[in-house]
């Protein structure tokens, strides 16, 4: 089965450069994954410098400056050396930088708060992207506290056929059980808001990210991907959540 990291960050500056992340892929049986720039790194040379040096294994989705009037222009180049895609925030109010994702054909992944995702900014940009995919990360920024409203708000994005969104390890919104216990860490009752992103936007449209390294103060690369694997039984689900939904939206051979 392919499996597909859809969100790491590397660096030399933060975080862990590209060798440690490689360590983790080859440990837990990863192919591919998506190099997703950090917030507040318009410098993506390294990024490309990685994919260089693994074309086999790693796409660049680069930052741009949106304070910057070239910022289309400098979206446009950064295609042209390679970028497979862009990270937007949600609440960007740049149309002139979404419109050029979209005539790009260039996916968008996107951060913000729940209340980002349903303002109507976020769907004017959706809007603009036509068929092109968009991908709202961190389950939208919800979390296992998040109330019936909230969470409805975020689900409802699903109704427009190019959003898509990423699930990650279940540390990201689980409580940590307390004494921490084995086979699995978490408070269970947390775990119905997975289930309904997937009922939401089914497995075609749902894609898992790691979060390296941020993961690691978590519950830990192999635990982020094998506890939130463990959760879809069906292999069908497993296919589609954890590497060809992926390699569809970033055109991964």
């Amino acid at each position: 089965m392919l499996i597909v990291d859809t969100h790491c960050h590397v660096s030399t500056a933060w975080y862990e450069p590209v060798e440690q992340l490689l360590q983790q892929m080859d440990r837990n049986g990863v192919e591919k994954a998506l190099l997703v720039q950090m917030g507040g790194q318009y410098d993506n040379a390294y990024q490309a410098e990685c994919v260089a040096k693994h074309p086999d294994r790693l796409v660049s989705v680069v930052l741009v400056d949106l304070s910057s009037e070239d910022a289309p222009g400098q979206l446009a180049a950064l295609v042209e050396a390679g970028a497979r895609g862009v990270r937007l925030p949600a609440g960007a109010a740049a149309p002139a930088v979404w419109r050029r994702a979209a005539e790009l054909r260039l996916p968008v992944t996107s951060l913000g708060s729940p209340d980002a995702f349903s303002a109507p900014t976020f769907a004017e940009n959706l809007d603009i992207m036509g068929d092109t995919p968009v991908v709202i990360e961190h389950l939208g920024g919800l979390k296992a506290a998040s109330d019936r409203a909230t969470r409805d708000a975020v689900f409802a994005l699903a109704g427009r056929a190019n959003a898509h969104m990423k699930i990650h390890g279940l540390g990201e919104f689980c409580r940590r059980a307390m004494p921490v216990t084995s086979p699995f860490p978490f408070e269970p009752e947390d775990v119905p808001l997975l289930h309904e992103a997937y009922d939401a936007f089914g497995p075609d449209r749902l894609m898992w990210g790691s979060d390296y390294p941020p993961v690691s103060g978590r519950e830990g690369y192999a635990n982020a991907l094998r506890l939130t694997m463990d959760e879809f039984p069906s292999e069908a689900d497993r296919r589609s959540i954890f590497g060809e939904t992926a390699a569809r939206v970033y055109g991964l051979a």
